[in-house]
């Protein structure tokens, strides 16, 4: 095993003893340690870095480990039968125990685009270092390796690079991250400007950190957010749907949101539904605040939450805006609903990929509070075994709680579902009379209407 002291660039960090920090074993995964310590055994430098580091410094256990090493993934690969090396963009090691991932990064250095290129070129390719870079800057490739002391200035926030040893249970500190811990602030590493274009989602991330942290963005981290939002347009959209995903179900998709709307991020993620939004009635706004407090709710529980369901919600002012269009164009219920459903989904289908299993779920929620309202005994029961009820219920409820007049018809389906089968037919058999009432009277009075 290597001793710390000869560690190439060990010199530049400001080392913290262990009695010194308030970082204990006990709070790390033990397989976690088992990938350390079978590094370390090995010759290798080997370091918990990252989230998990942070959020230990403030008392919060973290939901994974993540390992910085001088190996590179082959030789990880020799190491750990149970490896796998994924990605070509930035390659990584997953070391799966059981449902467990350790996320293994061999140290990475800084580099830049070569300075010579042919004019038809739309990147930058250094192959014999594994890197390529587009025209404007941003990092398409990064397997360039290096020392740790480099490896911690390609990190994205001061907070992000703090690093842990089991040898001697030392923290290593290379760009003062410590002190931003200290003063809440998430400060990027490097020139704001050249590292948001090496990688336009480090901003989303600087939003993500601050929301979920509750720490504020120091001022040239957060200077040339809105003048940069642009670049957000050059990442694929599939890439966008994950970004989205982690920004909106880390238990902060309030504030998170909030924020989005305060840069101009927000319209490179979510347009449609900001522009509906400046629109929409009250309950319409009212609906997808709801919808973001609920879901920050049910994860701070523990509780599971859907993309369908989420999209459901922030569509739905986009649904009904079209939905009203369609209606004045006179076309049949049924029509206008697809017509409708499709052109909001494919509207956020221009900015974030979403997977089809979860558009084909947010248009059967939808296509549901139709069926849900419907009195007939047939599709009340068929509504009651759709797999999607639930969903369904809770989307309801939440346009009851949003303004929205629904005639008690969210306490209805609560009744129902609280009943026995009895019950259920009695109530059933109430609501199908009351639609014949309405019926009957709604026909009375068009035959005693003057125009008629």
């Amino acid at each position: 095993m290597n001793s710390e002291l000869d560690v190439p660039g060990i010199e530049n960090a400001d080392i913290v003893p262990r009695d010194s920090h308030t970082i204990s074993r006990k709070d790390i995964s033990p397989n976690a340690l088992k990938v350390l310590y079978r590094l370390l055994k090995a010759g290798y430098q080997a370091y918990i870095v990252g989230g998990g580091v942070r959020d230990l410094l403030l008392g919060k256990k973290p939901k994974d480990f993540d390992i910085a090493t001088n190996a590179k993934p082959a030789e990880i690969k020799v190491l750990f039968n149970n490896a796998r090396v994924i990605g070509r963009r930035f390659r990584i090691v997953h070391i799966r125990f059981g449902k467990e991932i350790i996320e293994v990064t061999t140290f990475r250095a800084d580099h830049h685009p070569i300075s010579e290129i042919t004019e038809n070129l739309t990147f930058k390719e250094d192959r014999e270092r594994d890197s390529v870079h587009s025209e404007e800057g941003m990092i398409l490739r990064d397997n360039v390796y290096g020392n740790i002391d480099e490896d911690a200035k390609r990190r994205d926030f001061t907070v992000n690079a703090l690093y842990y040893t089991t040898d001697g249970f030392r923290l290593l500190d290379f760009n003062r991250g410590l002190q931003d811990l200290k003063s809440r602030k998430i400060r990027i590493i490097g020139d704001p400007k050249e590292r948001y274009k090496e990688d336009p989602v480090r901003m989303l991330r600087a939003i993500r950190f601050s929301a979920k942290l509750g720490f504020s963005i120091e001022e040239n981290t957060k200077k040339p957010i809105d003048e940069l939002a642009y670049l957000l347009d050059s990442i694929s959209s599939a890439r966008l749907f994950d970004e989205t995903i982690k920004l909106m179900t880390g238990g902060y998709a309030v504030k998170t949101f909030a924020m989005l709307r305060e840069f101009q991020l927000g319209t490179f993620l979510f347009s449609p539904t900001l522009e509906a939004l400046s629109e929409a009635d009250n309950s319409s706004t009212k609906l997808v605040e709801l919808a973001l407090e609920k879901t920050d709710q049910r994860l701070n529980e523990n509780k599971s939450v859907t993309p369908s369901f989420l999209f459901a919600a922030l569509l739905w002012p986009v649904f009904k805006m079209h939905l009203a269009e369609s209606k004045n164009l006179g076309l049949a219920p049924q029509l206008a609903f697809e017509k409708s459903a499709q052109f909001a989904i494919n509207e956020q289908l221009g900015y974030t990929a979403i997977p089809r299993r979860f558009t084909l779920a947010t248009k059967e929620i939808w296509l549901l509070q139709s069926k849900l309202a419907s009195r007939s005994k047939k599709s009340m029961e068929t509504v009651f075994c759709n797999s999607r009820f639930r969903a369904a219920y809770d989307f309801l409820l939440l346009r009851e709680e949003s303004g929205e007049e629904l005639k008690g018809l969210g306490q209805w389906w609560t009744k129902f579902q609280e009943s026995n089968e009895p019950e259920r037919k009695k109530l059933i058999l109430s609501r199908s009379k009351k639609k014949k009432r309405f019926a009957s009277k709604r026909k009375s009075s068009n035959h005693n209407h003057p125009g008629n």
